[in-house]
This record gives structure tokens, C-alpha cells and sequence, in this order.
């Protein structure tokens, strides 16, 4: 049951801003690459510089406490979540967009997999069955995409092992600390931000051409700026949302912006979509939304237990 209805404005407003910013987050990044050739891992320091200064923000107004954490238990945390970061990116840099999001899509079988094998965690056979059309899915669609490259399959497949590691890893360290999302967010978003910086010389030129010093256009700047201020928008919706709603609501939305996304990279980067990758996508589709159902009547079937 929803914690609150959709008529409360608060509730929608969180829904409209995760939604948007998710979406536009995904344009707004392949728009730097593809027009401008901005240079990735520069970006993703400037997310994490922006993410740091909106949750000094959000301490200062209120909306959270800071938890005293030891900082080399959050480092392999950050080195995790620079490496997703980095990663996807990359693989957006280098693959469609639908191939880009249906990619994601793999992270849900992968933490399975690892926590099956690594944290004996044990799954029914209804949630192992759904991994097999989400896995069909995605090969079906990277097998037909006509921007099929062996880096950008590479790019992809780390960006999900990693992406998989950290989930697992903050699972398990927000129930070790005792703390919530935001809370584990702020000492990350620092410590990440001084990696990301630290081999960036090594990885991408500092001056001169494709450098972040060298004089950007206007357009590249805003572009730069905004995709910033939105990818620390994403991480407080999400916040937000998570807080005042249900599960369900925050997957639906998740399957909406999937769709919203793979429309949106055929329309504005004319990203081809052939019948057989339609096929892909609706199949990954089919499985994610029967893996959410049987998770949640599972987790419902918990909770009754567990008041018995």
C-alpha cells in the first residue's frame, strides 16, 4: 500500500523530478560526447564536486545528519562507485542508447549472482526464471544494434560487474553503519571526487584539445553545468522518493523512464530500432516487471510472516 496518494503535491513533484532529471541526465551526458567531445572522466568529477556541495547543502538546510563513519570503510565503497560511474558512462559513450539502457538492465542478475555465490542469499526459482528474458533481451537487442562495437560491449559488461559490486557493497554497509542513502552519500561523494581527480592527468588531456582547460563553448559549458546540477537531482529524488512512497511506484516509474529513454536516444541521436531489437526490449521489459512482482509478494509474504 502507497504511503500517500498520488493527489498529494509533494508526492508527485518527487515523482516528476525523478522522472525528468533520470531521463535528461542520459541526453544531456551523450549530448556532451556526441557534439562536443567532452571528456568522461572529467564529467563524472564534476558530478561527484556537485553531488558533494548540494548534501553540504542539504546538512546545512536540515534535510539529513551526517554520521560519524571511518573513512578506509568507505573508501573501497567510493573506488566502486567511481568505477560504476566511469564505466557506464563510457558505455554510453560508446553504445546506442537503447543498447546503453538495456545493459542496465543486467545489473539485476548480476547482484543475484553475487549474492547467491558470495553472501548466501538464496532466491526462489520464480525470481531465477526471470533472469532468462532479461538476459535473452539484451543479447537480442546488442546482437541487432547496428553500432554493435566490441568496446563498447566491453565498456558495457564492466560497467554492470561493478555497478553489481557496488549495490551489493552498499547493501551491506548501510545495514553495518546504520545509516540511510544520503548519509552514506556524503562521505562517498568527496572521497570520490579526489580519486576521479587524482587520475584524470593519466586517463584524459588537462590542457589543450579534449582537455576540460581548453576554451569550451558556451553551449558545452551550460550543457556540462546543467548535466551537474541534474545528476545530484537524481540522487535526491530518488532519496526522496524512497521515503514517502512505495517500491512499486518508484519500479513503475523506472520501467516509464526506461521507455522514455530508449524513444528518446531513436529520436534525437537517430539510434536505430530494428523489429528484432523491439523484440529485445520488450522481452528485458517482460522479465524486470515479473521479477518486481514476484519480489514484492515475496517481501509482502515476510512481513506477514514475520508479525505472525
Amino acid at each position: 500500500m502507497e504511503k500517500a496518494g498520488p493527489s498529494n503535491p509533494f508526492i508527485s513533484l518527487c515523482l516528476g523530478i525523478n522522472l525528468c532529471s533520470s531521463v535528461t541526465i542520459v541526453f544531456l551526458n551523450k549530448w556532451l560526447y556526441v557534439n562536443y567531445g567532452f571528456p568522461n572522466i572529467t564529467l563524472t568529477c564534476i558530478h561527484f564536486m556537485m553531488t558533494s556541495l548540494g548534501l553540504h547543502i542539504c546538512r546545512h538546510l536540515n534535510i539529513f545528519s551526517p554520521k560519524s563513519l571511518p573513512i578506509m570503510s568507505v573508501l573501497p565503497l567510493s573506488l566502486t562507485f567511481c568505477g560504476f560511474v566511469v564505466f557506464t558512462n563510457l558505455s554510453l559513450q560508446n553504445n546506442t542508447v537503447g543498447t546503453y539502457q538495456l545493459a542496465k538492465a543486467m545489473t539485476t542478475p548480476c547482484i543475484l549472482i553475487i549474492q547467491s555465490c558470495f553472501y548466501n542469499q538464496h532466491y526462489s526459482t520464480k525470481i531465477k526464471l526471470t533472469l532468462i528474458p532479461i538476459t535473452v533481451g539484451v543479447i537480442l537487442n546488442s546482437y541487432y544494434d547496428v553500432k554493435f562495437n566490441v568496446t563498447g560491449t566491453v565498456y558495457a559488461t564492466l560497467g554492470v560487474l561493478v555497478t553489481s559490486l557496488y549495490q551489493v557493497w552498499v547493501s551491506t554497509k548501510q545495514k553495518e553503519f546504520q545509516v540511510n542513502s544520503m548519509q552514506l552519500l556524503y562521505y562517498q561523494a568527496p572521497i570520490s571526487s579526489v580519486l576521479i581527480l587524482c587520475i584524470i592527468p593519466y586517463f584524459e588531456p588537462v590542457f589543450g584539445e579534449g582537455g576540460i582547460f581548453q576554451p569550451w563553448p558556451s553551449g558545452a559549458i551550460i550543457t556540462m553545468l546543467a548535466s551537474a546540477t541534474v545528476a545530484f537531482s537524481v540522487n535526491l529524488s530518488i532519496f526522496w522518493i524512497i521515503g514517502n512512497t512505495s517500491p512499486v511506484t518508484y519500479n513503475m516509474v523506472g520501467h516509464f523512464k526506461f521507455c522514455l529513454t530508449l524513444l528518446g536516444g531513436f529520436f534525437l541521436f537517430q539510434d536505430p530500432l530494428r523489429a528484432n531489437q523491439v523484440v529485445g526490449v520488450c522481452m528485458t521489459l517482460s522479465g524486470i516487471i515479473l521479477y518486481t512482482r514476484f519480489k514484492l509478494k515475496e517481501q509482502q509474504l515476510s512481513k506477514q510472516q514475520t508479525k505472525v
